[in-house]
């Protein structure tokens, strides 16, 4: 395969494919003294971002959203 090179001297490979390799998300809490201080999303073993708890998002994936949708229908 050839290669070429930019004007940063970064290595650029043709014909590389258009898509990437999806690997599965996964997300880990973690924890110090007993209390989830973040929340890392990792695709395969690659740290993509830091989630914090208290934030909407955290909080949905940690399970404790109180939205208005969830409290009729566990109602119901």
């Amino acid at each position: 395969m050839s290669e070429i090179t930019n004007t940063d001297g970064a290595d650029i490979q043709k014909g590389a494919p258009a898509e990437e390799h999806h690997e599965e998300v996964s997300y880990h809490a973690v924890e110090k003294d007993g209390k989830i201080t973040a929340i890392w999303e990792m695709r395969g073993r690659k740290h993509v971002r830091t989630i914090d708890p208290r934030s909407h998002e955290g909080q949905h994936l940690l399970g404790h959203t109180d939205s208005h949708d969830n409290a009729h229908s566990a109602q119901a």
